[in-house]
């Protein structure tokens, strides 16, 4: 018997096999939503009364896979709103979930998952209800459950299912990284049954079916035992034991969807299923209304999916699609812009000084190429037709019929400028032109070219084929079709573009140079340098100061530090700062990472195994440990964000989005935060701004608050409220 619903296409057979396709209308993929949620119901209900049904294929009709996830619009009704009611909702609705997941796996008809490519979050939670799942091979497709990368934990029945398919010990990393697998390597997981070609997909499904099997899944059946063991024996209390010791290492626990992941895990491998399942409804909605759940679902879902999506272009720019890329300077950073562009399908012509310097690069090229073909990643043939669409050349004449062309040499004005005017003497008077800077303000380096109006900042982040972020620079004469063309080119390459107005060091520059320059402060204040570079990473950051000034180059820092001081007559950093700066590069010998000796030693292979002996010596014994280190985490944290908020001040950024995706992003601002406008509006910004000028009164006047801030404290504004993406639009 057919049924009425929206969501879903019901297709019985002659054998009996019921074929529920998930098409949700007007969507180009599907959600797991409460609408599709109780449809579903619905038609396990029918399923279970009907005779006649013999088993069930849950599939989908959409091109670009299974479903997406949850319906985070659905869930940011309740993010980061902790009242009764919101809970008493919240809970309601995962219950309800679950009592339809239940219902799916025990019907008492066999249960097929035909899985026609990405199965994400809820998603691939419902197949995990399935009592068999076979996956498309499709090489792109991703599984898994990423719901912590975004502050979320699983929590439609995914700590509890997949713990008792594979154990605890392979299942935790998958729900506390919110790791993603192909097809392949989940089947070698255990979280799916078949990889099959994609047009035998509903085949193989209907084949497992008609060959009978139990319709239950194993936690259901008597004598079940989780593998590895639970948490009370030997070898699973040793996984929590281990596990939990891990986790506090890695993320100092600043995230409490890991920390809730964990216990839920643990205490719903002690009872049944469904009282599992009752243990993980009440640890989702503790995460789900927590303050932090809501920064990252906002900064590093919406907003990073809303800029993705070209959200800063210009509506009066015309659509573009970069063809033909030049690529001036054929280093590290010339070459990686080189590769990610001719990945994406864009002929490139990579220009250096030499043939040689050229060639150099393309070499380079085949070596990140040969590198994923090693991890499986690529084929020969994918490297061949990646490469020819490289030519290398020392003649600027071959420029002459790009779309757009990307300048990454040395880091010098004048440098610059010299490779700006050969480019601008063959172009076309539509070309663009981008520059690949993180200091130098693009208005001046746009007096290089004829065509101020089409030049544009493009600051790709090193290394360029991981870094996932590109700001974009519009200088004081940059024109609206500059700004869509650059915006085009770095979607069309897979990147998430911010767009910043001109300034020294834009936006990512300016903020994350306040956090080493804080560390080596606190190392002239004599606070012991392990300390600091721990409270760095307690706080949140990826590294700690003084790691990061090795691996960015400390020669580098102090260049520009020195130069800052002659173009603008003022340091960014104290003078005592510089001075040790300058003792370690200069003469002291040690540059940073990409010499093997910078604060930290390294062994033959690059990698750091002490801070620096000498380090720890310099200026006497005497080091301060007696330093409470939240308060050094505070100092960390807030100068870094204080300096987001004068970039707001300056006109620097305009929008919040740019501000957070390009903070967790561009420099690893701590992503548990949502970003440093979305670390001030979660602390407030009158608590914010007394913060900072108790700072200053302790540590120095570089902590004073700007006046925006204070207006906005007391007017009692958020950055969100007053420059939200409708109003910077």
């Amino acid at each position: 018997m057919a049924i009425d619903l929206t969501n879903f296409r019901w297709d019985q057979d002659a054998d009996g096999i019921v074929t529920l396709t998930w098409d949700m209308p007007n969507r180009p993929l599907n959600v797991l939503s409460s609408g599709a949620v109780a449809e579903l119901g619905k038609a396990v209900d029918a399923i279970a009364a009907d005779k006649s049904v013999t088993g069930v294929v849950l599939t989908s009709a959409k091109q670009g896979g299974f479903c997406a996830g949850a319906d985070l619009d659905e869930m940011g009704a309740f993010a980061g709103r902790r009242t009764p009611d919101t809970v008493k909702q919240a809970f309601a609705l995962m219950s309800g979930v679950h009592q339809t997941f239940r219902k799916l796996e025990t019907c008492g008809k066999p249960v097929a998952a035909a899985i026609n490519g990405t199965a994400l979050g809820g998603g691939f939670e419902i197949t995990l209800a399935c009592h068999y799942r076979v996956c498309a091979a499709e090489p792109r497709a991703q599984l898994g459950l990423p719901e912590a990368q975004v502050g979320l934990m699983p929590g439609a029945g995914g700590t509890q299912r997949i713990p008792r398919m594979i154990g605890a010990m392979a299942g935790l990393p998958l729900l506390l990284e919110g790791k993603r697998l192909d097809p392949q390597t989940a089947l070698a997981q255990g979280l799916i049954h078949k990889v099959v070609p994609a047009d035998t997909l509903v085949a193989e499904a209907k084949a497992w079916i008609k060959s009978k099997p139990q319709a239950s899944q194993p936690w259901d059946r008597d004598g079940f035992r989780i593998p590895g063991g639970g948490p009370y024996s030997a070898g699973g209390a040793n996984v929590f034991i281990v596990g939990n010791a891990m986790l506090r290492q890695r993320t100092y626990d600043n995230y409490p969807a890991q920390r809730h992941i964990m216990a839920a895990v643990y205490d719903g491998l002690i009872v049944d299923i469904d009282t599992g399942l009752k243990i993980e409804a009440r640890h989702f909605v503790e995460v789900l209304t927590d303050p932090v759940s809501r920064n990252m679902i906002r900064t590093l879902f919406v907003s990073l999916g809303e800029l993705g999506k070209g959200a800063r272009r210009p509506a009066e720019a015309a659509k573009s699609d970069v063809k033909k890329l030049g690529v001036l300077g054929a280093g590290v950073m010339g070459a990686g812009i080189a590769y990610v562009s001719a990945l994406a399908g864009i002929a490139v012509v990579l220009v250096d000084t030499s043939d040689e310097k050229a060639a150099g690069g393309k070499a380079h090229i085949a070596q990140l190429l040969d590198h994923e073909i090693q991890r499986g990643r690529t084929t020969p043939a994918k490297k061949d037709e990646v490469l020819a669409r490289v030519t290398p050349s020392s003649d600027f004449s071959t420029l002459k019929d790009v779309d757009l062309v990307v300048e990454a040499v040395f880091e010098d004005r004048g440098v610059k400028a010299e490779a700006t005017k050969k480019a601008d003497a063959v172009i076309s008077d539509t070309a663009i032109f981008g520059s690949n800077t993180s200091t130098l303000p693009i208005t001046g380096l746009a007096q290089a070219s004829s065509r101020p109006k089409n030049f544009i900042g493009i600051h790709f982040f090193s290394p360029v084929e991981r870094m996932g972020l590109c700001e974009i620079i519009v200088g004081k004469e940059t024109g609206p079709q500059a700004l869509g063309t650059a915006i085009d080119y770095v979607r069309k390459i897979r990147k998430t573009p911010i767009v910043v107005n001109d300034h020294r060091g834009f936006y990512t520059s300016r903020c994350f140079s306040t956090y080493t320059a804080e560390g080596l402060i606190m190392v002239t204040e004599r606070i012991a340098p392990p300390l600091v570079e721990n409270a760095g990473r307690m706080a949140g950051m990826p590294m700690g100061p003084l790691e990061v000034l090795d691996s960015v180059g400390a020669d580098t820092a102090l260049k520009i530090a020195k130069a800052t001081i002659k173009e603008t007559g003022k340091g960014d950093i104290p003078d005592a700062a510089e001075e040790l700066l300058a003792w370690v590069v200069e003469a002291s010998g040690r540059p940073g990472a990409k010499a093997k000796k910078g604060f930290y030693d390294y062994d033959d292979r690059g990698r750091k195994t002490q801070l620096w002996p000498d380090l720890l010596t310099h200026g006497g014994t005497q080091w301060t440990i007696d330093v409470p280190v939240k308060e050094l985490e505070l100092r960390l944290l807030t100068i870094q964000a204080l300096e987001a908020a004068r970039c707001f001040e300056d006109g620097v950024i305009t929008d919040p989005r740019d501000a957070d995706v390009g903070a967790i992003l561009g420099w690893g601002f701590a992503p548990y935060t949502g970003g440093p406008i979305s670390y001030i509006d979660q602390i407030g910004v009158a608590a914010f701004v007394a913060r900072c000028e108790a700072m200053a009164k302790t540590y120095g006047p570089r902590f004073t608050p700007n006046a925006l801030l204070k207006e906005m404290a007391a007017k009692n504004e958020t950055f969100y409220g007053r420059f939200g993406a409708a109003k910077a639009a």
